[in-house]
């Protein structure tokens, strides 16, 4: 389904693409990005927010963790800080990359299991899925973050692949 080496090409993405994003969001206020623009997480602040927290979870079952959600707490408001969040998202995105390029075709096959925060019963899941959903989420929360950007009048560069340095 995929490799070890999609794995590695969609790291360098990610902190690509995040990267993208923080410069573009530099050029706003702090209240600008947390203004709520009608997103599902309501603001650029609050998306990026849930994408560096929903990284780590989705990263933490992938390794095996079966509750991580017992160490990790999920938040749309932490960091307020726009320094800190900058300085995490690098770490975050660091931390992607080393879990990938120590990542074999063999490390991507089986099934991984996890308990959901809300308590419900385990759910097991093949963990290419799981690796496929890690990217494709992060995927979709920044394309709306790319969206109210460009909205507010700043400009990330662009998505394609084909474009990544």
């Amino acid at each position: 389904m995929i490799s070890a080496e999609y794995c590695q090409l969609m790291a360098r993405y990610n902190s690509w693409q995040n990267s993208s994003l923080v410069t573009a969001a530099n050029e706003l206020t702090n209240a600008e990005r947390w203004m709520d623009r009608g997103a599902f997480f309501q603001s650029i602040a609050g998306t990026l927010n849930h994408l560096y927290w929903a990284d780590a979870l989705i990263l933490e079952r992938i390794k095996g963790n079966e509750r991580p959600q017992d160490t990790i707490t999920h938040s749309l408001t932490s960091p307020t800080d726009w320094s800190e969040f900058k300085s995490l998202r690098i770490e975050r995105d660091a931390e992607i990359e080393r879990w990938a390029a120590s990542t074999t075709d063999t490390d991507i096959k089986g099934a991984i299991k996890w308990y959901p925060p809300d308590g419900s019963a385990k759910i097991e899941m093949p963990k290419a899925v799981c690796v496929v959903q890690l990217f494709n989420h992060q995927t979709h929360h920044r394309g709306q973050v790319h969206a109210m950007l460009t909205a507010t009048g700043v400009t990330p560069e662009p998505t394609d692949i084909s474009g990544m340095p």
